[in-house]
């Protein structure tokens, strides 16, 4: 038996996406409000692990991950808050470059706001909180079934998978407030998603895997169709990710814009190959 459990579940998709916020705000380009609203997202969704986890199944290791993550989110918010008047140094050079720009065309300099004088925020605070979520999931793939190692594997290039592919969508969302952005962010994201894909699908094509339920040996109740849902998922993803990625390879603006709706799409698929394996091969294996 292999257990899908929804405290797990949102664990894995809190941490995955929190290591990524790092992977971005290590860069110092995006605005420090992208930061408060992921670490508020998924400090929650940590919380709603943490409550279920308490009430359904108990695990405690995990629990005391899910606790870690919630904490972990709420300190780097705090700082973040704290030295907000310090802004995001790349967004502030851009803002300065752009300025110092239209005053050579048109001879309008416009006066800067002073930068306050003390520190920036220190982005590996945001490394806390998935620090926290790694031992929590590695206490829940123990926990989750046998072979031990496989379900630890799936439990944490799950969470990266899952992280990458909705940051990448909120991240795109996120260009509408800061439009001059580099998309080198954005691209980054979408690398580590089609570079997860793979072995986030051999894994759980490993014995015992998807391919027991795609041959009939473990049944899913629909005379098999939710194994091909899987397949599905599984193609349709990777090729969403090459389009977003060729999307934004586009000069446009728009392409941002097209590339963050075929992230919307990516995410589905993503969660179908995750979450609808899992739930097949939640089924006893006989």
């Amino acid at each position: 038996m292999l257990e899908l459990h929804a405290a797990s579940v949102l664990l894995q998709w809190a941490t995955g996406g929190l290591f990524f916020l790092w992977l971005t705000t290590r860069r110092r380009e995006v605005g420090i409000g992208y930061g408060w609203t992921m670490r508020i997202t998924y400090g929650l969704m940590a919380l709603g692990s943490l409550i279920i986890g308490l009430r359904y199944g108990t695990q405690p290791v995990r629990e005391l991950g899910s606790a870690g993550v919630v904490l972990g989110s709420a300190i780097s918010l705090g700082q973040s808050w704290q030295r907000r008047a310090a802004g995001v140094a790349g967004q502030r050079s851009l803002s300065e470059s752009r300025t110092a720009r239209v005053a050579a065309m048109t001879g309008i300099d416009r006066t800067e706001r002073e930068k306050d004088e003390g520190p920036e925020f220190d982005p590996r605070l945001d490394l806390i909180a998935p620090a926290f979520g790694l031992i929590g999931l590695l206490a829940a793939g123990l926990n989750a079934g046998d072979p031990a190692w496989l379900q630890v594997a799936r439990m944490l290039v799950g969470a990266a998978f899952l992280g990458a592919v909705s940051d990448a969508m909120l991240l795109g969302h996120w260009y509408l407030v800061q439009p001059g952005m580099s998309r080198a962010p954005l691209l980054e994201l979408v690398k580590w998603t089609g570079a997860l894909w793979l072995p986030e699908v051999l894994l759980l094509l490993v014995p015992t895997g998807m391919i027991s339920s795609l041959n009939g040996s473990i049944p899913d109740g629909y005379d098999g169709l939710l194994g091909w849902f899987w397949v599905a998922c599984v193609l349709a993803t990777i090729v969403l990710v090459y389009v977003t990625w060729l999307a934004l390879k586009e000069p446009q603006y728009s392409a941002v814009m097209a590339a963050t709706g075929l992230l919307y799409l990516a995410i589905l698929t993503a969660f179908g190959v995750d979450i609808v394996a899992r739930a097949i091969l939640s089924l006893e294996i006989g």
